[in-house]
């Protein structure tokens, strides 16, 4: 009687995520998950949930939910997962530190996924260097799929001062888009400031209907290490380069996930010489800031990953499966 009534109720969550898009969601029903990855990454896909947006849990027992298959050195570091209208979730990640590809995987549940396939995203390029923390966004008017990540390709961008350490490293933002993520668009620059930019990350901010992209100045000679944002009304026109003054306190900060819990805009982000995760709140949309990382939560290990919005019976059901 147990297993038929969990199949019943897997059956009818099933149903559920099919027919509810990201906008049926409303404040009553909706939970937030967290994709990420831990220690060398090659352990592959984990998550985390929250209702409040502050105090995240480990699902599956802290255990990953797929291991990587594909790129030289078959890693999953910056899992980024973007639900479809559809309720399939797609996922893209850095496969190697030199690759020029990325990966991709989708799944209905969050818990089986298709197979793994790399998209070729820089195969054009031969010098380049990287695909680094590729991000998904959809934008609903266009009904489109934009990637979009982080690449050094040697004598191609503006010069920036680096460190011995990182000498030759001058990443700016590229991206592609698709409708299926089987035809892709050509390549092209998406982002190119007068800085090394890396791990850029959008949300939609609903109020002002406009877009709002966090970003990390990667320069390091002298160190920069922080995240900025910049705005857009129209994905397709591009961000404008200047950026803010930074969000960011007096440490280094990378990976930056942003996720509206109601009417409040936090940036989650990996504090990656201390060890340990932290957050910024915003209550006027991205107008001011203030560091709550003492008030948040993460699963010990965490690392670089994003966060988004799903109905609560995603998380209910993620649940149940650790039983």
């Amino acid at each position: 009687m147990k297993k038929l009534f969990f199949s019943l109720c897997m059956v009818a969550c099933g149903l559920c995520l099919t027919q509810c898009t990201p906008k049926q969601k409303t404040q009553d029903n909706q939970a937030y998950l967290f994709s990420y990855f831990t220690g060398d990454s090659r352990d592959g896909l984990h998550l985390a949930y929250s209702y409040d947006g502050r105090h995240w849990t480990a699902l599956n027992n802290g255990q990953s939910y797929l291991t990587p298959t594909v790129g030289k050195d078959k890693l999953m570091r910056d899992p980024s997962i973007c639900q479809a209208p559809d309720g399939t979730f797609h996922m893209v990640w850095t496969s190697s530190w030199t690759d020029r590809i990325i990966g991709y995987a989708s799944s209905k549940d969050l818990v089986h996924w298709s197979n793994q396939d790399s998209i070729p995203v820089m195969m054009h390029e031969p010098t380049a260097h990287n695909c680094w923390a590729p991000e998904l966004f959809y934008d609903e008017p266009s009904l489109t799929y934009y990637i979009f990540w982080a690449t050094t390709i040697p004598g191609r961008h503006k010069e920036v001062a680096t460190s011995e350490s990182e000498k030759g490293l001058n990443h700016r933002i590229y991206y592609v888009t698709t409708k299926d993520f089987k035809n892709f668009s050509e390549t092209k620059m998406f982002f190119n400031p007068d800085f090394s930019v890396i791990d850029a990350a959008i949300i939609k901010d609903g109020k002002n209907n406009d877009l709002i992209m966090i970003v990390k100045n990667e320069n390091s000679n002298p160190p920069e290490k922080n995240l900025r944002l910049t705005r857009s009304k129209d994905i397709a026109q591009g961000f404008p380069t200047e950026v803010s003054a930074p969000i960011t306190g007096d440490y280094w900060a990378e990976g930056p996930s942003p996720l509206f819990v109601n009417d409040t805009l936090y940036v989650y982000f990996d504090k990656y010489r201390d060890h340990h995760y932290g957050a910024v709140r915003s209550t006027d949309h991205g107008q001011t800031w203030t560091d709550v990382s003492d008030q948040v939560s993460f699963p010990d290990g965490i690392r670089h990953g994003t966060a988004f919005t799903v109905d609560r019976t995603v998380v209910e059901r993620l649940l149940a499966t650790n039983d």
